[in-house]
C-alpha cells in the first residue's frame, strides 16, 4: 500500500492565496489574522487533510492546559462515573477539558476525533474508550505520530502505551475465591460480551481460580450475557439448564446479577442456601438488592482521577526531557464487597491471597 503524501504548509498557503506565515498564525490561534481570511485558510486546512507538522514544536514551547478527553456510553454507569473523577481531578490541577465522545464503543474510524483535539493543540488526551473488538487497531497508524501524549483506559497491557485500567482479572479470582472459601464446588459464570476486555479477563480469572482449586472447567458452566438486564435472565435461564449441579455463579456484573436474583425467586431457589450469587461493578443499589448482593466494586471515578494525573506527568516529563516518558500500565486493585448473597451463614472471612481487599457486611446498609 502507498503511503498517502504528507501535505505541506507551503501547499495550504498556496491553496488559500496567503503567505505560510498567516497560515501559522492560524494554526496556532494568533488574533492578529481577519476573520474572512482565517475562515478560508481553516476551510483549505479541512480540505486537504493537513495536519501542523510544527505542532509537537508548538507543544513544547508552550501549553493550552487543555487535555483531550474521547469518551463512548455516557448513559452507562462506568463511563460517566469515569469522566467524573476526569473532570474533578482535570479541574483540581488546572486543566480544561474538549470532550469528544464516539457513537459506539466498536467505532473503528476515529480520524476526524483525533484531527479534531489536535488541530486545537491539546496538551495531552485520555482516551476513554473500553477496548472492545478490533477498536484499537488504529494504533498502529497513529500512535508513532502523535505529538500529544496519549493515556487509554480500559484495555490490556502493551509495552508501547500508557494504560490505567482496573484489575478486572484480580476482581474475577476474588469472587471465585471467596465462593470456594464458602464451601461452593460447582460455580458457574455469567460473563459480559467476550469482545469486551473487561469480560474476558473476568472470566479468566473465574477459570482461573477454579483450575488452582483442582476443579474442571467446561463449557457449560458459563454463558455470555451483554451487560443488559436482559442478557443475565437468559443466561441464568440457560446455565440453570445446562448446569443442574450449580451452587453458585460469579455474574459479569451487577445489573446482569440482578436479573439472576429474580428467576431463582421464581423457581423457587433461596439465595444463597441453594443458589449463591456475586456480581461485579459495585453499584450503590447492590446493595438493597434481596437478598444484599456480595459484589467485587471497581472505582471508575478513582479510575478518572488517575488518568488524569499519569497524562499530566506525561506531559510534564515530555517537557523536560527530548527522551519524553516511559510508558506503563497502572491497575487498580478492585474491592470485594460481601453481603448476603454468597454467605451461608454469618461468618468471618479472609482476604483471598491478598489480590485486593473485602469488605464483610450482612445487612443492605453495609
Amino acid at each position: 500500500m502507498v503511503a498517502k503524501k504528507q501535505i505541506t504548509i507551503k501547499q495550504v498557503a498556496q491553496e488559500a492565496g496567503v503567505s505560510t506565515q498567516t497560515v501559522s498564525r492560524v494554526i496556532n490561534n494568533r488574533p492578529d489574522v481577519a476573520p474572512e481570511t482565517r475562515q478560508r485558510v481553516l476551510e483549505v486546512i479541512e480540505r486537504l487533510g493537513y495536519r501542523p507538522s510544527a505542532l509537537a514544536r508548538s507543544l513544547i514551547r508552550r501549553r493550552s492546559h487543555t487535555l483531550g478527553v474521547v469518551v463512548a456510553g455516557l448513559k452507562y454507569i462506568g463511563p460517566s462515573r469515569t469522566l467524573n473523577g476526569i473532570a474533578e481531578r482535570a479541574e483540581g490541577m488546572g486543566y480544561s477539558l474538549l470532550l469528544k465522545t464516539l457513537p459506539r464503543f466498536d467505532t473503528g474510524n476515529v480520524e476526524p476525533i483525533l484531527n479534531a483535539l489536535l488541530v486545537r493543540q491539546v496538551d495531552g488526551i485520555i482516551w476513554a474508550v473500553s477496548e472492545v473488538g478490533d477498536n484499537r487497531d488504529w494504533l498502529r497508524d497513529r500512535l508513532p505520530d502523535l505529538p500529544a501524549p496519549i493515556m487509554f483506559l480500559t484495555m490490556g497491557q502493551q509495552a508501547d502505551l500508557s494504560v490505567v485500567a482496573v484489575d478486572n482479572y484480580s476482581g474475577g479470582r476474588m469472587a471465585t475465591e471467596h465462593l470456594l472459601e464458602q464451601g461452593y464446588r460447582h460455580i458457574g459464570h455469567i460473563a459480559g460480551p467476550l469482545e469486551w476486555w473487561e469480560a474476558r479477563q473476568r472470566k479468566a480469572g473465574w477459570q482461573d481460580a477454579l483450575l488452582e482449586a483442582g476443579l474442571p472447567v467446561n463449557d457449560h458452566q458459563w454463558a455470555e450475557g451483554n451487560w443488559s438486564p436482559d442478557s443475565g435472565e437468559r443466561a441464568i435461564r440457560q446455565l440453570l439448564e445446562q448446569y443442574p449441579a450449580m451452587d453458585a455463579v460469579f455474574v459479569g456484573n451487577d445489573q446482569m446479577a440482578l436479573s439472576v436474583a429474580q428467576v431463582a425467586c421464581r423457581r423457587g431457589l433461596k439465595i444463597p442456601q441453594d443458589l449463591a450469587v456475586v456480581g461485579f461493578d459495585g453499584i450503590p443499589e447492590s446493595a438493597y438488592f434481596w437478598p444484599p448482593l456480595s459484589t467485587v466494586e471497581q472505582d471508575m471515578h478513582r479510575l478518572g482521577c488517575v488518568a488524569v494525573e499519569q497524562v499530566v506527568r506525561m506531559i510534564e516529563a515530555s517537557r523536560e526531557s527530548e527522551d519524553g516518558f516511559e510508558p506503563e500500565t497502572i491497575l487498580l486493585k478492585p474491592r470485594l464487597i460481601v453481603r448476603e448473597s454468597s454467605l451461608p451463614s454469618p461468618k468471618t472471612v479472609e482476604v483471598p491471597l491478598g489480590r485486593g481487599s473485602i469488605d464483610l457486611g450482612t445487612s443492605p446498609g453495609v
